[in-house]
């Protein structure tokens, strides 16, 4: 180990909200067993939302975790989140790592301390998917039209706050292409943490399809719903969300929602379905690989992370890719899957190339690699 690397005594990691365990956050869960000093802070927090692991390194919150109803209603202070990440003060820092799918990289990090942008996505809410989120039918009156007044200069932020960090990493190629579109940044790409320890081979099928998400609009769920009421087959909903009413309303007698659950139930979900069904363009998706991990196939709209996950090719197939976004194309992959033929086996082997100990691993030689060349550069940062 070189000189240069002793030096990152202290760690900060900035993540936008801790409400619930999802993808992101075991992103930051993993990142705390790589650099386990390190200490977090986040615009928000629900206490018990997250693993003891965060709970443990949190050392402070903005001023959103103060507003009213914030808990559940935080994304309307959405043009209240530029301030908000920048009132902590992360002075003494070595290294900064930003968790970033809205406002994190836009955190004040001194110029002694060396930040690397861990981007999921660029802001989705005001970009790609902001029909998704504010048109109408999606969002009241009121929030529309003033996300109207504000989206103009959000966006002029989120791409002035892009030349904040030292080094962009993202979770996929497809992120790492919106980041060169949007932010004009080239960066590196890291997988994102898969825990496929958790999850066992299992060739139980119980009759039913699974989907697993949270219930919101980018997700997709409405078409699949659509396409699970015309085929009649039964299909379960693992998730919460602001669109559950909506999308309770459309779903037929063979399809259920079943809310979130715990990992160990998840697994036993996983376990019996069929495949897991996944319609959505996401950033990279945790959710395929959990599920190949269980020897599960997946059937998965054909654009986004999907496509470096899912492999639909002879000679290996870990799932179906449909190629538009349409009850008409997901129901043709939907027969194509039930006609196909899988290895569990073979699945749960290409699960394996995502594990949570190689992200780990590239994460922490990543950080060290970029923290030499950054010492090398920068006459400031002393022992």
């Amino acid at each position: 180990m070189s000189p240069a690397q002793r030096q990152i005594r202290r760690v900060a990691i900035v993540h936008e909200w801790f409400t619930t365990m999802r993808g992101g956050e075991k992103c930051v869960e993993a990142l705390c067993e790589v650099f386990p000093d390190a200490d977090i802070y986040a615009l928000l927090h629900v206490p018990g939302s997250v693993s003891p692991v965060i709970e443990r390194a949190l050392v402070g919150t903005s001023f959103v975790q103060h507003l009213p109803w914030a808990a559940t209603q935080y994304r309307r202070y959405l043009p209240l989140f530029p301030l908000a990440v920048r009132q902590f003060d992360l002075r003494g820092y070595d290294l900064v790592i930003s968790s970033n799918h809205c406002v994190a990289k836009g955190a004040r990090v001194p110029p002694g301390a060396l930040h690397v942008c861990y981007c999921y996505t660029p802001m989705r809410y005001i970009w790609g998917q902001y029909d998704e989120y504010f048109g109408k039918g999606r969002a009241g009156l009121l929030t529309r039209a003033a996300m109207r007044l504000c989206v103009g200069s959000l966006r002029r932020w989120d791409v002035a706050t892009a030349a904040h960090p030292r080094h962009f990493v993202a979770i996929s190629e497809n992120v790492r292409a919106r980041i060169r579109e949007i932010y004009r940044r080239d960066s590196d790409m890291i997988y994102p943490p898969v825990d496929t320890s958790l999850f066992t081979l299992s060739v139980r099928d119980d009759g039913y399809y699974l989907m697993v998400s949270a219930l919101v609009p980018y997700k997709a769920l409405d078409l699949a719903i659509e396409a699970f009421n015309r085929s009649g087959d039964r299909l379960l909903i693992v998730g919460e969300g602001p669109d559950a009413q909506r999308l309770r309303k459309l779903a037929g007698p063979r399809i259920t929602f079943e809310g979130w659950q715990s990992e160990d139930r998840l697994r036993e979900y996983y376990a019996g379905c069929r495949a897991v069904i996944f319609p959505g363009e996401e950033d990279f998706g945790i959710v395929p690989v959990e599920a190949m991990a269980t020897g599960k196939p997946v059937l998965a709209y054909a654009r986004g992370g999907a496509l470096e996950t899912v492999v639909d090719r002879p000679g290996l197939r870990t799932g179906i890719l449909f190629p538009d976004q349409s009850i008409e194309s997901l129901l043709a992959g939907l027969a194509m899957l039930k006609e196909a033929e899988f290895s569990p086996a073979r699945l749960r082997a290409h699960a394996l190339t995502f594990d949570r100990e190689l992200y780990k691993r590239r994460m922490k030689e990543y950080c060290i690699r970029r923290w030499d060349e950054f010492v090398s550069q920068s006459p400031q940062v002393h022992d």
